[in-house]
């Protein structure tokens, strides 16, 4: 459990006494930057879903492998991270401007605890450029207008959306979000994207239960979806190899792959 430690600073959207996601997934991944409430539900959901910790472990570690990809072979000087969350360790400034001390990142989030931490985003190489947006995903042309001050959107942009579909819970007004960004960017570009399925195949039938708690006791309200349905998200792209996969599994080290329910992929622009 964590010491009970609570953030600092405050906002007038800050609930302290609803889980949020943000702060639940801080807990599952042995952060602080959470409550007793989160705590409560954290470990509720990992009493009905063990796995859970581990696919919040696995989503972190395919961001590392995924940005170092791009930053390293790739030549990706600009990151779109939307839905970024609470600051950890190797966020994806701190990955891209050790590589490449001349990236620039932005990140978006529109939860009001991640705000108050987004200092800790914005301590980046002299070099390179780090700024934080306050905004929606489910207004893409904010995002992508704001984002075009600080990144040049006729070079290419890894755009990162990991974990942040599964709250848009209209497949296709999340489909028109992806589209909406991709066609933003210019050839060249990326997607980088994780989600939570239900597909048996990779152990996703107890996300089911998980997340009707989940929807029940705190916010956001969250969904899965099939395999099929994340992999339309990479409608018109080329997806890298090896492919869609549990993103535990992909570009892993050999004996170090972990199977578990959550999609990831990279895509490249034509």
């Amino acid at each position: 459990m964590s010491d009970g430690h609570t953030p600092s600073g405050g906002s007038t959207r800050l609930n302290t006494g609803v889980a949020h996601n943000a702060r639940v997934w801080n807990y599952w991944i042995g952060g602080k930057d959470n409550y007793e409430v989160d705590q409560r539900v954290g470990e509720h959901v990992a009493g009905m879903f063990p796995i859970i910790r581990d696919i919040a472990r696995a989503d972190r570690d395919f961001l590392g492998r995924a940005v170092s990809v791009l930053a390293g072979d790739r030549g990706v000087r600009q990151f779109l991270d939307i839905g970024t969350g609470l600051p950890t360790a190797d966020n994806t400034h701190e990955i891209a401007q050790r590589l490449a001390p001349d990236s620039r990142v932005v990140y978006v989030d529109n939860d009001p605890i991640v705000l108050v931490h987004a200092r800790t985003l914005l301590t980046g190489t002299p070099d390179g450029v780090t700024d934080y947006i306050d905004a929606d995903v489910h207004d893409p042309d904010a995002i992508v207008e704001r984002a075009g001050r600080t990144l040049d959107l006729t070079e290419p942009v890894a755009v990162m959306m990991l974990g942040i579909l599964n709250f848009v819970l209209d497949v296709d007004k999340a489909r028109d979000i992806v589209r909406r960004v991709m066609a933003a960017v210019p050839s060249g570009s990326f997607l980088v994207l994780t989600h939570p399925t239900f597909d048996d195949e990779l152990g996703g039938a107890g996300q089911i239960p998980a997340m009707k708690f989940w929807n029940e006791n705190a916010t956001p309200p969250i969904t899965a979806r099939s395999g099929a349905d994340i992999a339309a998200f990479f409608e018109g792209l080329e997806l890298l190899e090896p492919g869609m996969v549990s993103c535990g599994q992909w570009r892993a080290e050999p004996g170090s792959a972990v199977v578990v329910p959550q999609y990831g992929a990279v895509a490249v622009k034509p």
